[in-house]
């Protein structure tokens, strides 16, 4: 800003205040729809567009600080006695706001965060559990094909035993015809 006027940099200031604002609101309103819808439903457009947004935002908060930095050097310069008090409740008033502005990003920054890592986590959950469920399944398969091979066994065994029955049952037969 080096050249411009207190007045033209305040201008600017706010302008970019009002963008900033506006931003943030269109922030939250995307964040409320995705969180109304499934996460399935909204996800693509909401994750799309607020890293953009979000990272717009930051720059132009870093701009305003600029801003509120060359303002508060003109203002002690440029001014005279009888304006400076009325130019210094404005540049307050513009950096509470901008670290008004700075705090609703970072509270929104910090809850996308915490449902990034509440869906990594959960993701996480749902594939140890799928995993453990795909495990689980592989023994009861281990298992029934076990209980179908002991049945097999069994009846094998009994139709070995009915055989040999029939045939001692035989030589009792004959053993009798030869006496």
């Amino acid at each position: 800003m080096a050249g411009g006027s207190l007045s033209d940099v305040y201008q600017q200031t706010r302008h970019l205040l009002l963008g900033v604002r506006d931003g943030l609101e269109r922030l939250e309103r995307l964040e409320s729809h995705s969180s109304i819808l499934s996460p399935r439903v909204s996800g693509r457009s909401h994750d799309d567009a607020a890293p953009d947004l979000a990272y717009t935002l930051k720059r132009d908060l870093s701009q305003l600080q600029t801003y509120s930095v060359d303002m508060d050097r003109l203002w002690r310069s440029q001014m005279p006695k009888s304006q400076r008090d009325l130019w210094k409740r404005k540049l307050e008033q513009v950096a509470e706001e901008v670290d008004s502005l700075k705090l609703a990003l970072d509270k929104y920054l910090s809850r996308r965060h915490r449902r990034q890592m509440e869906a990594k986590e959960r993701a996480e959950l749902l594939q140890r559990v799928n995993g453990d469920s795909a495990r689980v399944l592989q023994i009861f398969d281990e298992e029934a094909q076990a209980m179908q091979s002991a049945r097999n066994s069994s009846s094998m065994l009994d139709e070995a035993y009915s055989t040999g029955v029939a045939v001692l049952s035989k030589y009792a037969e004959q053993r009798d015809r030869l006496k």
